[in-house]
C-alpha cells in the first residue's frame, strides 16, 4: 500500500490544506472554483449517433412522441441543431405516477461535425420515431501532386 508523506517543515493539516488549493480556480487567493447558473428551465437532452461514411455525415436520433412537422433542423459547414417538444397528453384525475422516466417537454441538441459539410443538401427523414440527416461532406483541402517541368 502507498502512503503519501508530508513534506517534514510542513504539518500533515497543512500539507493537506496545501492540496486542496488543486480544486480552486486562483490557488493564490483560495477562490473558489464557481459553479455554473442553472437556467430556471431545463431543456432535455437528445441521444444522437453520429455516422461518417467517405462521402457523407449521417445523424440518427430516436424521437418518439414527436410528429416530423415539431421538428426543427438548421445545418450549418461545421454543426447541425435539433430542437423539438414532445407535449404529454395527462389527464386530470385522482392517479398519481409511482415512476415517471419519460421526459415531456423541449428538447434541443447541438452536434459538432467532424469534417465541414454542404449544409444546402441536407437532407433528413422521419421514420418510426426515428429521425435520420444525411449530409455530404464538403470537399476539403485535396493534396494535389506536381510534377517538375523540365527547362
Amino acid at each position: 500500500m502507498m502512503t503519501r508523506k508530508s513534506p517534514s517543515n510542513i504539518s500533515e493539516e497543512n500539507f493537506f490544506l496545501s492540496e486542496s488549493n488543486i480544486l480552486t480556480d486562483d490557488w493564490m487567493t483560495n477562490t473558489p472554483i464557481q459553479e455554473p447558473e442553472i437556467e430556471e428551465e431545463m431543456e432535455g437532452q437528445l441521444s444522437v449517433d453520429v455516422i461518417e461514411s467517405n462521402k457523407e455525415i449521417i445523424i440518427k436520433a430516436p424521437i418518439a412522441g414527436v410528429s416530423a412537422d415539431e421538428v426543427d433542423i438548421s445545418v450549418t459547414d461545421h454543426t447541425v441543431t435539433i430542437r423539438g417538444e414532445r407535449m404529454e397528453e395527462r389527464e386530470v384525475n385522482d392517479h398519481s405516477f409511482h415512476l415517471q422516466e419519460c421526459y415531456w417537454g423541449t428538447f434541443s441538441r447541438v452536434v459538432t461535425l467532424p469534417t465541414k459539410v454542404l449544409a444546402d443538401e441536407a437532407v433528413a427523414e422521419f421514420d418510426k420515431g426515428i429521425l435520420v440527416i444525411h449530409i455530404p461532406k464538403a470537399e476539403v483541402n485535396k493534396v494535389r501532386k506536381l510534377k517538375i517541368s523540365k527547362k
